[in-house]
């Protein structure tokens, strides 16, 4: 018997542990098993596979196919499919197309009253799938810390000076039009 769980289980073992999301930050790719599900007779493991670059991404899935490859490869009677469904790209190479649109958003931050800070993020779906559909779209502050933690919080003053930011974004993409 050839345990599918087991196998899936020997899988996640092997991940590399400095390309995780646990041991990286800023904009270290990593891959990160996010479900499992299955059997004895299948296992199903899903994962996300993050990089700042295409060619990131790419080293990725081809690092976790064969490692997926080599853990399947060990039992004689087992095979695997490997399947992978694009969720987003780095929203920078569209916006490095159009750079006035993050001009445009530096310009309303700073009227705001905020200091206008330009960092890389590890996030940004909702930026990036509309940057790739055509319209270009930078992330700009809601106010947030400690992202994606039980921590998370924003102030009702953040979210205001984040509410005056789009306000003056609207005026200036009017100013400029």
């Amino acid at each position: 018997m050839q345990h599918a769980i087991k196998i899936a289980a020997g899988i996640i073992d092997k991940l590399p542990k400095d390309k995780s999301p646990e041991t990286t930050e800023k904009k270290e790719p990593f891959i990160h098993p996010v479900a499992i599900s299955g059997g004895l007779e299948e296992a199903t493991i899903k994962f996300i596979i993050r990089a700042f670059s295409t060619e990131g991404l790419v080293a990725l899935e081809d690092e976790l196919r064969k490692l997926v490859s080599s853990e399947v490869a060990r039992y004689n009677k087992c095979s695997f499919t490997f399947e992978v469904q694009e969720q987003y790209r780095n929203m920078k190479d569209m916006l490095d197309t159009c750079p006035h649109v993050v001009d445009y958003a530096m310009e309303a931050i700073a009227r705001a009253g905020v200091t206008p800070v330009l960092s890389s993020i590890r996030g940004g779906t909702d930026g990036s799938r509309l940057s790739y559909m055509g319209l270009p779209c930078p992330n700009i502050f809601a106010g947030e810390h400690a992202f994606h933690s039980k921590q998370e919080w924003v102030s009702v003053q953040d979210m205001e000076r984040a509410v005056d930011t789009i306000i003056h974004l609207c005026k200036i993409w009017e100013e400029k039009s």
